[in-house]
């Protein structure tokens, strides 16, 4: 497919401006739905359709913007940087509670699925839906799952997470920043924690410590646990 400069310049320069049209607009509106992931998400979406640019062509033109993710995903260490004392105080606890909460993110999708009555695929598809798209792919491949599935399973979890993540805490009583900020990096992977980054820089470091111990725990974890429960015939 051939590239063109200006093309490629004019939907890189778009894409930058409609995510920020989006988080004014939630600024202004102050809706939880309107967040401007997702917001920006479904207008490059419905222009795309619109203008019949088919989406391998948007990716090749906009692939610098996902080259900077990784310097980006590098910055989230300096806010680690600023509360390294606190975190270093409660690594045990912390620790402790990401473990339990990637296991039970794990067991309950797993559940849930098999109640469902969902086939092996789509449940070994599922299993890693809280860890970033590009650790949820190769999870899934290293399971057998279906790995395009898995990366679009994990943005969607990781966009109700940024969502509705903070108001279902409060609701439930979880008014402890640590625990709010280390539940949603641990349950909604960097989409989450965009928001958490969004609400204060303590926010983000907690959020962020979530976001890595999941994805470690769950690279780990996920296909020994996995490959234990298809041996015991509960998958």
């Amino acid at each position: 497919m051939e590239i063109n400069f200006w093309t490629d310049t004019l939907l890189i320069v778009v894409t930058v401006l409609v995510f920020l049209m989006a988080k004014k607009l939630q600024q202004i509106t102050g809706l939880l739905l309107l967040n401007p992931i997702l917001a920006a998400m479904l207008l490059i979406m419905a222009g795309l359709w619109y203008l019949h640019i088919p989406f391998t062509r948007y990716h090749q033109s906009v692939q610098v913007m996902e080259w900077l993710l990784k310097p980006a995903v590098v910055a989230l260490g300096f806010p680690l940087y600023l509360y390294w004392e606190t975190i270093r105080k409660q690594a045990l606890p912390m620790l402790v509670s990401l473990l339990a909460g990637s296991l039970v993110g794990l067991f309950s999708v797993v559940v849930l699925a098999k109640v469902l009555g969902l086939p092996k695929v789509l449940i070994l598809s599922l299993a890693p839906k809280s860890v970033t798209s590009a650790i949820a792919i190769e999870v899934s491949r290293m399971l057998g799952g279906i790995p395009s599935l898995a990366a679009g399973i994990a943005i969607l979890v990781g966009l109700f997470g940024a969502v509705f993540g903070y108001p279902i805490l409060q609701f439930f009583g979880v008014k402890n920043p640590i625990s709010q900020a280390l539940s949603i990096g641990n349950a909604s992977h960097g989409i989450g924690t965009s928001r958490s980054v969004e609400i204060g820089q303590r926010f983000g470091a907690l959020s962020t410590i979530g976001l890595i111990v999941n994805a470690v725990l769950t690279s780990l974890i996920a296909p020994w646990v996995l490959g234990l429960m298809i041996t015991w015939g509960w998958i």
